[in-house]
């Protein structure tokens, strides 16, 4: 079992439990508390050109932005049509940082004033496709699994590669206006970044390169591509708006893609995956391991709960929170940027959703109570803020579900809540935890609506899994608690409980029938999803917290199978 990180104690912090504590193992010097937040109050973005003006970095920048505009033939000057609008240009400055908090680059962009732009004159369709995390943690998993490095491509100036098919004309950028041409325009060949159909005209771009080129877009994720070589070897593309993640059983594969994609796109070659989206990637010989410990780092420093006393669980046992509780009312503005700074972080910590998703109910009009609860969670945070999640390679590496829900749950109006995991090898790709949309007449409902929805995402991840080459063969087995769910997915003459139910709640029963799923029996103390439908024991949630892969790095071996 993984152990938990040192305590760190805070005056400000709320709800602090004294059976929470333990003995402390390191405290990290006042040295490098001093140096984090002096470096954080050092280190600002210009807002303005005159800012950005006076210092040599940020000039570079500029050029550097405007040398990629006119290599990519983005625009060309001419006069402004009789009839036509010019859209504003402004200059939005942005320090990048590496996951260990050193700098990177000083990014300057050239952003189009698109609020400017109206319908139907300066662009039609807008909507661009972005790939979900759980599609992402799908490919380390396969790529644990089959030890295949994963690598990451930037695209440059990504906007500026889309092809556009409406007719928009854009001022010349603030402090580089042509002396002698200041009234003339640009006329847009290709995107820039704010335009309401820039994402849409860079995914078309790349979409249609990808499909030229011999590549498979996914029915069921657009933004994932395979491609086949031969008979075994295969490359997997995947693509969240400028950067791109790919991984391939053939080193032959992966140059020649490299290379084509730097030849077609302008692209910076970052290697071997470390940091994407916030996710902070260590590649090991046994495995991958993603976390946010920078992002989590980042976020109490923000709260001032960086040297907090951690908790050792998320929420107190057996914690119900409702709307009316009696308690004085709290900041909602900072109670909102809280709970959202912690929706971010359950993209590697499934072990908080549970938590997150009941204090994110209380949005609108929180109480002391409910700051009380979310504050618990960041210090639930501050001592496990290295961990994340573990994939390497197993001996059965098939997908497997637990479905659960905990009846009338909600003090408010009595819904259940549903919850699902799905692991694909040694740690989890997927996880729901939400209310449902009815009220359920016993608990026997609740877990059959919940083993609807497990079975539906089962589904789903069977045909994504099918065409990255890892057909599912039988059924996809989801284990749950309750026998007598289990029994109606298998008897439709169980009227006595089931006929008042919606009939799409039903689908579960051809599935099984099917046999692409099956609903299998374990005891409450096996229910893996237990975790994400309440607060539990210490001693269970540490258990079920380390069955889902979630960990530091160090003690990785502790969850493996």
């Amino acid at each position: 079992m993984a152990s938990q990180s040192s305590p760190r104690r805070d005056s400000s912090s709320t709800l602090e439990d004294s059976s929470d504590e333990t003995p402390p193992k390191k405290f990290r010097s006042l040295r490098d508390i001093f140096e984090s937040c002096l470096f954080a109050l050092t280190v600002s973005d210009p807002m303005t050109y005159g800012e950005a003006a006076t210092k040599e970095e940020w000039q570079r920048a500029m050029v550097e932005e405007l040398t990629a505009i006119e290599k990519n033939r983005t625009w060309e000057m001419m006069d402004l049509p009789e009839g036509k609008n010019a859209i504003g240009l402004k200059w939005v400055f942005k320090t990048k940082f590496g996951a260990d908090g050193s700098i990177q680059k000083h990014k300057a962009r050239l952003v189009a004033k698109g609020y400017e732009q109206q319908h139907g004159i300066d662009f039609e369709e807008t909507f661009s496709p972005v790939a979900r995390f759980e599609t992402v943690r799908i490919i380390f998993a396969l790529a644990a699994q089959l030890q295949w490095p994963v690598y990451q491509l930037d695209v440059k100036s990504a906007f500026l590669n889309g092809d556009l098919q409406e007719e928009v004309y854009v001022t010349q950028p603030e402090g580089f206006m042509i002396e002698g041409k200041e009234t003339k325009v640009y006329k847009l060949r290709k995107a820039l970044y704010g335009l309401k159909q820039a994402p849409r005209a860079l995914y078309s771009k790349i979409d249609g390169y990808f499909q030229q080129n011999g590549f498979l877009r996914s029915e069921n994720e657009p933004t994932l591509y395979v491609k086949k070589e031969g008979k075994n070897d295969f490359i997997i593309i995947c693509l969240y708006v400028d950067d791109i993640i790919y991984t391939s059983s053939s080193s032959s594969l992966v140059a020649e893609f490299k290379s084509r994609m730097m030849h077609e796109f302008e692209m910076s070659d970052m290697g071997l995956l470390h940091y994407f989206l916030g996710l902070e990637v260590q590649q090991a010989e046994d495995g991958i391991f993603i976390s946010q410990r920078k992002y989590a780092k980042d976020l109490l420093n923000k709260l001032g709960m960086l040297n907090c006393k951690p908790a050792t669980t998320p929420m107190n046992i057996n914690e119900k929170l409702q709307c009316e509780d009696g308690a004085e009312m709290a900041d909602a503005s900072r109670f909102r940027s809280l709970v959202g700074g912690l929706i971010y972080l359950t993209h590697t910590r499934p072990d908080i959703a549970f938590s997150v998703g009941m204090i994110s109910r209380f949005m609108q009009h929180p109480s002391k109570l409910h700051f009380g609860a979310a504050k618990r969670v960041v210090r639930y945070i501050a001592g496990t803020m290295d961990y994340g999640i573990w994939y390497s390679k197993v001996f059965n590496f098939k997908l497997c579900g637990f479905t659960d829900s905990d009846w009338a749950s909600s003090l408010d109006d009595r819904r259940s809540i549903s919850a699902n995991v799905f692991t694909l090898g040694s740690g989890v790709i997927t996880w729901s935890s939400k209310k449902q949309a009815t009220i359920a007449l016993s608990s026997s409902e609740a877990e059959y609506v919940a083993a609807t929805s497990a079975a539906c995402q089962a589904i789903r991840l069977r045909r994504m899994l099918a065409e990255l080459q890892q057909r599912q063969e039988g059924a996809t087995e989801i284990f749950c608690d309750n026998k007598a769910t289990i029994f109606m997915t298998k008897n439709p003459a169980f009227h006595s409980r089931t006929k008042h139910i919606d009939m799409r709640l039903h689908f579960i029963r051809d599935l099984v029938a099917k046999e692409e799923v099956t609903l299998k029996y374990c005891t409450t103390h096996e229910q893996l999803a237990d975790i994400l439908t309440k607060s539990l024991s210490k001693e269970k949630f540490f258990y079920f917290r380390a069955f889902l892969g979630v960990c530091n790095f160090e003690s990785r071996g502790s969850v493996e199978e």
